[in-house]
């Protein structure tokens, strides 16, 4: 009797769990049911009981090879959902976050609420932020990353959601000629001293976006400077747990006004807002 769709769903979730916490196996190979394969759950409960074609079956095969190697399943994909939008990831980029949404949601009433007409998304990897703000507002808005790689996968998404920003190639800000408005970024903010502890699978993803010296403060206490120095009308950056103390003193040093630091759902410390 050929192996069913129900069945193929049962043995992925066993073979994830393996190497995965059994909720989140089973969670995950739902996941590559509907987005790898197109098989939603509504296509399922009509169809679940039919043989599973060799192609399918082969294509599943390779995917767990790759997976049990430790690649993440958005590499695997190709893309990724956030935000209700198709994003391209690959090994140039990090995967994108749920709670770095949090950030576009502070620039975005930060930014209304100052009424910028521009702003700068610093550190860009795959775009999300950049081309988010792009999309939802009428600001003018430009995109850095040091990363060649990267700034190619974030004009692909640029172009496929139909974004209009411009971008720019090199060290933070330095790229930006003029007035900044809104200075926004997601950077580097982890501990190089803590990577032996941190998932495997981040060891797929670029290290240059993901560590910082200084125990990981290098890179945001660079930007905050250089903002404050440019006149930058504010700047929103995510930031690590524990991070918010020290970097609100150093801001305040600075010449920042008003610092705040936002807590995620967790409790740790994940947004700071400086004007």
């Amino acid at each position: 009797m050929p192996q069913t769709y129900h069945q193929l769903r049962l043995d992925l979730a066993t073979a994830l769990a393996q190497f995965l916490d059994p909720l989140e196996a089973n969670a995950e190979a739902i996941r590559w049911f509907e987005e790898g394969l197109g098989r939603s759950r509504t296509w399922m409960a009509g169809h679940g009981d039919e043989g599973v074609p060799d192609e399918v079956r082969g294509q599943i095969s390779h995917w767990l090879r790759r997976r049990k190697a430790g690649e993440p399943w958005a590499y695997l994909l190709g893309w990724t959902d956030w935000r209700g939008r198709r994003f391209t990831v690959n090994p140039s980029t990090l995967i994108p976050r749920p709670e770095t949404e949090m950030v576009l949601e502070a620039a975005l009433e930060l930014g209304q609420r100052l009424r910028v007409s521009r702003a700068v998304d610093v550190g860009t990897g795959s775009g999300i932020l950049g081309i988010s703000m792009a999309l939802e507002t009428d600001w003018e808005i430009s995109a850095t990353d040091i990363s060649e790689g990267a700034l190619d996968v974030a004009q692909q998404n640029a172009q496929a959601l139909k974004a209009t920003l411009n971008f720019r190639q090199g060290h933070l800000l330095d790229p930006i000629l003029g007035s900044l408005g809104l200075v926004v970024s997601n950077p580097p903010y982890v501990d190089p001293d803590d990577q032996p502890s941190l998932q495997p699978e981040l060891a797929w993803e670029p290290a240059s976006a993901l560590f910082a010296d200084d125990h990981g403060l290098a890179l945001s206490l660079e930007l905050l400077l250089e903002a404050k120095r440019r006149a930058a009308a504010a700047c929103v950056l995510e930031i690590g747990a524990g991070q918010g103390q020290v970097l609100r003193q150093k801001g305040l040093a600075f010449g920042w006004d008003r610092i705040q630091v936002h807590q995620d759902l967790a409790g740790h410390d994940r947004v700071l807002m400086a004007v």
